[in-house]
């Protein structure tokens, strides 16, 4: 029996009239205003220009969200309601981090052609973001947790989380408390994003060096968590289908800050030092005096 537990809202929205606000929307719209404000501050400091995160954010996010949608879509279909609005219901939940993410990047490179960046501002634009995209990552979740959605097994300790009869899975309707990845991502996102402001601060990291590190860290805690979550989830050797995206992400990372950090996969030239003097290199006649030039 589980004698302390965090309790579930009642409800996942409230009414104002007729309209019912659902509160996954609502932190959705702080998870882009928390981006925008990290992102813009250190835009800034890195001697960009700040009306620039305004712009990402007006292409990125409805990009992440048709590129988030996409991948639940394709991935999950089982789970789209049953109505000629279902693909449509993203106040309900499903949206894939990895589509989004997609979506995201999809919507970037369309702002950089249209402000014609350089390759090495765009590069230095990704550093910047990768922490504000965590703190997003992060609110974002809390919108799960009104939704009584993204939990794991169920548990006894006590900061398990109550999940109404409703809301549970299929074969788990006896357990009460679950535990609460939503909130194990919250503090893992903030952790993380904590440390690439550390990272970049005390380390001189190459961009996209620090954006790498993002994609290759959110995707090493997902690996965990989809070894947790119960909810319904395609399986591909026994393992949910996003425990072996997350594996190849993560991969896909690390590789990526290696290759950027110390340019694995480069072949490098190290130029000829110059000659002071001795023989000639090799296949080439020594230079003539010039007339009237004294020789020393």
């Amino acid at each position: 029996m589980t004698f302390a537990y965090i309790p579930s809202p009642s409800s996942n929205g409230f009414s104002i009239g007729p309209l019912f606000v659902h509160a996954y929307g609502i932190a959705y719209v702080f998870a882009v205003t928390g981006a925008i404000i990290v992102t813009r501050r250190r835009w800034a400091k890195a001697g960009g220009d700040p009306d620039l995160v305004y712009e990402a954010a007006l292409w990125g996010f409805p990009a992440g969200l048709i590129g988030g949608r996409i991948y639940f879509l394709i991935t999950t279909p089982s789970q789209i309601p049953d109505h000629w609005w279902g693909p449509l219901a993203i106040w309900k939940g499903g949206l894939g981090i990895w589509g989004g993410i997609v979506g995201g990047v999809v919507g970037g490179i369309l702002l950089c052609l249209r402000r014609h960046l350089s390759k090495a501002d765009i590069l230095r634009f990704m550093d910047a973001l990768a922490p504000g995209l965590l703190v997003a990552q992060s609110i974002g979740r809390i919108g799960n947790y009104f939704n009584q959605e993204l939990f794991g097994k169920p548990t006894t300790l006590p900061w398990g989380l109550k999940i109404d009869p409703a809301h549970r899975p299929a074969g788990f309707e006896q357990y009460a408390a679950f535990q609460p990845t939503f909130l194990y991502e919250i503090i893992w996102n903030l952790s993380l994003a904590a440390f690439l402001v550390w990272l970049g601060h005390h380390r001189k990291i190459k961009p996209p060096g620090l954006f790498a590190l993002y994609v290759a860290g959110y995707s090493a805690f997902r690996i965990f968590e989809e070894t947790v979550r119960i909810d319904y989830s395609v399986r591909v050797l026994g393992m949910r289908l996003n425990f072996w995206v997350a594996t190849l992400v993560c991969i896909a990372g690390l590789t990526w800050f290696a290759a950027v950090q110390w340019g694995l996969g480069r072949r490098r030239r190290d130029p000829e030092p110059p000659r002071t003097g001795g023989r000639p290199p090799a296949g080439r006649a020594p230079a003539k005096p010039r007339a009237g030039a004294r020789e020393r």
